[in-house]
């Protein structure tokens, strides 16, 4: 990872970070005083997303600084194992959450000061939007699956913050009909509904970053490109070329490439201008190539 790169990551995590502790300390507190199950969540899921951010954080400094021979094949496996964690931990948070919600369906629902939850929604909407609009949008000038990660996580946090104002506000309307009663069940079963949605976001990350982290083929986009760059870099040198692997592990892509030499002899001047071509290439990736070429007799 280049300097600028890291750098840029560390202010946008410490960014994340100091927000997201806004946001954890004001649900908490706001969930407690009006005993709701579904701004709690919010606030334990943004003190989670700081915990998480910070261990996000810690991550990146680990892997901008020289690996003193530790991490033979480099660190880029820090960064999806980072990512398994914080998918694991925000998807134990919604499981949990749906058996809390579930139980209290069932034991009668909960009694909530809507107006005062529709107005902490509402301010958690814009905070939160605009902290999912700052990170997304500068994931896009630089590639780093920590900040993309964290994107996810302010995004859930926004979609959650805009369903919790939508579901008080219907909850009052609700207040104002001859079905009142029902409004104890409103709090409980936004969080049913919300949890059956935010299971997919950090599942997705869990399945993307262990299948990183076991070397598994990338994605297609990915595969397909080094695949026509290595059939191409094989013109060049005018020798039968096989890519032997590739595989996507945090921001390193590894590519394993084979040259079968059919004589006894092969012009390395050629083959290391080949591969100098072949990096400039894949360039575009914005990721960090380890190639590895093997010839084979």
């Amino acid at each position: 990872m280049c300097a600028r790169t890291s750098l840029n990551e560390k202010r946008i995590l410490t960014f994340s970070a100091l927000l997201a502790s806004g946001f954890a300390l004001g649900g908490l507190i706001v969930g407690a005083l009006m005993g709701s199950l579904v701004i709690v969540f919010d606030g334990v899921y943004s003190l989670v997303s700081l915990l998480l951010t910070l261990l996000s954080l810690a991550a990146s400094r680990y892997i901008s600084r020289p690996s003193q021979g530790q991490f033979q094949f480099g660190k880029g496996v820090i960064q999806p194992l980072v990512i398994i964690i914080k998918g694991g931990v925000i998807l134990s948070i919604v499981l949990f959450s749906l058996w809390s919600a579930v139980s209290a369906m069932f034991s009668g629902g909960r009694e909530v000061n809507i107006s005062y939850a529709a107005l902490f929604g509402l301010v958690n909407v814009i905070g939160c939007g605009y902290g999912w609009w700052y990170i997304a949008n500068k994931s896009k000038l630089f590639s780093s699956g920590l900040i993309e990660a964290e994107s996810k996580q302010w995004q859930m946090d926004t979609l959650l913050s805009v369903a919790v104002t939508l579901g008080f506000a219907a909850a009052h309307i609700l207040t104002l009909t001859p079905y009142a009663e029902f409004s104890v069940y409103a709090d409980p079963m936004m969080m049913i509904l919300m949890s059956f949605y935010f299971i997919k976001v950090p599942a997705s990350m869990f399945i993307q970053a262990t299948r990183e982290l076991l070397m598994l083929k990338p994605d297609q986009a990915i595969h397909d490109r080094v695949d026509r760059e290595v059939a191409e870099m094989g013109k060049h040198i005018n020798q039968p070329i096989e890519l032997n692997g590739v595989a996507k592990v945090g921001q390193e892509l590894w590519v394993n490439v084979d040259i079968h030499c059919d004589s006894q002899t092969l012009d390395m001047a050629q083959v290391e201008k080949a591969r100098r071509q072949l990096k400039q290439k894949l360039s575009a990736l914005k990721l960090d190539l380890q190639l590895t070429m093997n010839v084979a007799i």
